[in-house]
């Protein structure tokens, strides 16, 4: 099969075209993909940083998030069957911890995620396990049930964060950002402001439902959000960008008590004021990894069959995928938002 692989301990990925097509076991599902989307984490294991450095195995098939159709199933699967289009949840678990058996399992201590502990979806086929498989709705498209992964993200920091009737702060606004934009706009939030440093991103989000949409680097914005805010502050802060001013800047925005959902990653160890932003403030504050499973893709599913989820200006470009170059080229560029790969599309 054809798949792109961390040919090296360095910059960039490589096309295989010959790479042994997986075997399902017993338990496993054999899908051949249909399209792949390129995220930040593929970002940072295309730019070998130091968390890659640190964490991909050199050889590895990359790539998590895609959508495709069942061509084989293992000898002990009951549950699908070949030529049902499907995604599935990268975040593999033997589901026996216990976070696993306490409706946890999205933070499993054993979870390997595809694309980054084992072969990933940038190729003609992926092996996951039957657990982990997730049909698509007919009235769902490729392009975006190829993006239920980050999508899912979004949706999970909303949602745990309560944002219904509640002024909301996204901090940063790339994909998963803008993903929250509009998810929090059909959840219900009152009205929804952002920040960054990329002026059309902060004219998109604007356009997605954000009331306003401030340059992060001038800090007169906080002040002037905490006044739209009964001179208080926003209700609930989701934090998207992992910069570090951002945080500071975030919980100053953020009003006592009110709530803060942190789903963006620091490069590194941040420097923050515990005691005036946490302590004295009396607020809650939630760490976000990846979706529940399986609550974060029924909640997915609704809100994208609803119709009120706005993700064309969102998922910007699509190439085929002996073109990795140019798609990863557009999406490290900036150029493009979400960017696909097209693979037997």
């Amino acid at each position: 099969m054809r798949a792109l692989i961390k040919h090296h301990a360095g910059e960039g990925l490589a096309f295989d075209a010959d790479r042994a097509r997986p075997e399902p076991g017993p338990r496993d599902v054999l899908i051949r993909v249909r399209r792949a989307g390129i995220c930040g984490t593929d970002r940072h294991i295309w730019q070998w940083d130091e968390w890659a450095a640190g964490r991909i195995p050199v050889g590895i098939v990359t790539g998590h998030e895609f959508v495709g159709t069942i061509e084989r199933v293992g000898s002990a699967v009951t549950r699908w069957k070949p030529g049902l289009r499907v995604s599935a949840e990268g975040h593999v678990t033997a589901g026996v911890d216990y976070n696993s058996r306490t409706g946890n399992a999205h933070i499993a201590s054993d979870t390997r995620i595809i694309g980054i502990d084992r072969d990933g979806c940038f190729a003609d086929y992926v092996v996951v396990p039957e657990e982990n498989v997730w049909p698509v709705h007919k009235d769902i498209p490729d392009r975006v049930a190829a993006v239920f992964d980050p999508l899912g993200n979004a949706v999970h920091t909303v949602m745990e964060a309560g944002v219904s009737a509640k002024t909301v702060l996204i901090s940063g606004v790339g994909i998963i950002g803008l993903m929250a934009v509009t998810v929090a706009r059909a959840a219900g939030a009152s009205r929804i402001f952002c920040t960054d440093v990329n002026p059309p991103r902060l004219e998109l989000a604007k356009k997605l439902g954000a009331v306003e949409a401030f340059d992060a680097r001038d800090n007169g914005w906080i002040s002037e959000v905490r006044r739209a805010c009964r001179g208080e502050g926003v209700d609930v802060l989701l934090e998207m960008s992992g910069a570090d001013a951002a945080f500071d800047q975030g919980f100053r925005a953020l009003r006592n008590g009110g709530t803060a959902a942190l789903l963006g990653l620091p490069a590194k160890a941040v420097t923050f004021n515990f005691n005036e932003h946490i302590i004295f403030k009396g607020c809650k504050v939630l760490g976000i990894n990846g979706r529940k499973m399986w609550e974060t893709w029924y909640q997915m599913e609704e809100l994208v069959l609803s119709g009120r989820l706005e993700l064309d200006d969102v998922l910007t470009h699509e190439f085929p995928i002996e073109d990795y170059r140019k798609a990863f080229d557009t999406f490290l560029s900036g150029e493009g938002i979400k960017v696909e790969l097209t693979i037997n599309d």
